[in-house]
């Protein structure tokens, strides 16, 4: 049976047939001519190319791409039912799981009840044979005196009186108790909050060196207003550790140094000491580019950034242990299980593949977080990271966001925005741990682990260069950062836990 020849081979048989040299000699040196190209050679040799050649021309370049496309088209809506169908079973899981906890809270407690009325049960004939004996008694006490004794009118009249008056006076007594008692219940409300009032006053009272810093930024903003205008009210609000919040108060760069000053935050001690103090900025100070000194600049943005990065490494940590010691379990919990399913939908890992979470559950090294806010941000003072509070540059097409300025008019991305600067810090670590575009870098970090070796930035730096569209530049400009301004050094840095914890917005 002859073989089916395509469009192009066709060309190449015709141009055999009417010997056109041109094409033979490219057939001899095995180079591959297109469809195009030997249908222009033909015509330069005026051959005419039969009609019936195109029909399989236009099957194998209009119809047969139709066909793939359309096959692939049911392959995606394939996959968008099975995507579908596992997120009804999960749901169906969770509903499982809910409704054996509620039906095992409900048997405990079925079971508790079941133990009281026995009990209950228990008590009913003791106190009965008591009761019943009590009276008895009394009654057979009372009718032998009855019976042996002749009751004189006179001393029956006094008893009488003196029952009465007892009754009476008991009935006084009682409604007085009740009276005063419940006076006291209704003042007692009002006791409690006074008292509470007073230690909450007295909470108030910070440390001198908090004090000052207040007193100074009062003192600014008292400047800048009218005299008509109430003076802004300063709460310190305290919860497991101190806090000291300070709202609408448009921070200064100078406010901030004065800050750093007062609780001794120093570069220097941190490199030597290794931990830092949680001192934590939600924005950065607006007027940041006017300082001066180079030096001085960079210094602020790693003591305003640090200690933000430094939080959310350990938060990751606390998750890899926990994660570490359940995947050693044979048996897990409810509430163990619900954690896993957080964690594995937070770090997008499918089909609950414990192993590729614990790869994408790990740390993002301090030197290499620093270096990328201080090239994305221009050191806390563009557009993006003032008004947005986007350290990282990072890009949307359907989230909240800044369009940029220089952007292409057929573009339509904007740089995602934040409310607080830690909430940038977080959504930076999980792009790193979840992206494809990064997956080299978590395999490279995972191969340090394996190893029993120190996680650090300069190792780790050339796998990012999917980050920005410069590559491998961008990845040169990232390690010259870390070493010119000895970012390595804050990698094994830690919080000290016993410091008050300052949050301070603009």
């Amino acid at each position: 049976m002859k073989k089916k020849l395509s469009y192009r081979d066709k060309l190449i048989e015709l141009a055999y047939i009417y010997d056109v040299k041109e094409i033979k000699d490219y057939e001899k040196s095995r180079k591959s001519l297109t469809s195009g190209q030997l249908e222009l050679i033909l015509k330069k040799n005026k051959i005419v190319i039969p009609k019936d050649f195109k029909s399989n021309f236009l099957r194998d370049n209009f119809i047969k791409p139709i066909a793939k496309a359309k096959s692939n088209l049911i392959e995606y809506k394939d996959n968008k039912i099975k995507d579908k169908n596992k997120a009804i079973r999960k749901l169906e899981n969770f509903k499982l799981d809910t409704n054996r906890k509620i039906s095992r809270a409900l048997k405990d407690l079925w079971t508790q009840l079941g133990k009281i009325g026995l009990n209950f049960l228990n008590i009913i004939p003791k106190l009965g044979r008591v009761i019943y004996e009590f009276f008895g008694n009394l009654f057979t006490d009372l009718f032998h005196g009855i019976y042996k004794q002749q009751i004189e009118p006179q001393k029956a009249k006094r008893v009488i009186i003196v029952i009465a008056s007892v009754a009476v006076l008991t009935t006084v007594a009682f409604s007085g108790i009740n009276y005063f008692s419940k006076n006291e219940i209704a003042k007692e409300p009002t006791i409690k909050k006074e008292i509470k009032k007073k230690q909450e006053v007295k909470k108030k009272v910070e440390s001198p060196k908090v004090e000052k810093i207040i007193k100074k930024q009062e003192k600014k903003v008292e400047a800048k207003k009218p005299k008509s205008e109430t003076k802004p009210k300063l709460e310190v609000k305290r919860k497991n550790v101190d806090e000291v919040v300070l709202p609408n108060l448009n921070l200064k760069t100078e406010t901030v140094l004065n800050l750093f000053k007062d609780v001794e935050y120093d570069l220097g001690k941190v490199r030597s000491q290794k931990l830092v103090k949680p001192i934590y900025f939600t924005q950065f100070p607006r007027d940041l580019d006017e300082l001066q000194s180079t030096k001085l600049k960079k210094e602020t943005f790693i003591k305003i950034v640090l200690p933000l990065i430094v939080a959310e490494n350990e938060r990751i940590l606390e998750d890899r242990e926990k994660l570490l010691i359940l995947n050693e379990k044979k048996f897990t919990t409810d509430l163990e299980k619900q954690w896993l399913r957080q964690k594995l939908l937070e770090y997008k890992v499918k089909k609950g593949n414990l192993g590729e979470l614990l790869v994408r559950m790990d740390i993002i090294p301090t030197s290499i977080a620093l270096a990328q806010a201080a090239k994305e941000s221009g050191w806390g003072t563009s557009r993006f990271a003032l008004e947005g509070n986007a350290m990282f540059g990072q890009w949307t097409w359907s989230g909240k966001g800044i369009a940029p300025l220089d952007r292409a008019s057929n573009k339509n991305h904007k740089i995602l925005k934040f409310p607080i600067l830690r909430a940038s810090v977080k959504a930076y670590q999980n792009n790193l741990n979840t992206h494809k575009s990064y997956s080299k870098f978590r395999e490279k970090r995972q191969s340090l682990r394996k190893k029993k070796k120190r996680v650090t930035g300069l190792d780790l730096t050339e796998t990012l260069n999917n980050y920005a569209q410069t590559g491998s530049e961008y990845t040169k400009i990232l390690n010259q950062i870390i070493r010119q301004n000895r970012l390595t050094d804050f990698e094994p840095v830690r919080l000290v836990n016993s410091v008050k914890k300052i949050q301070l917005s603009s």
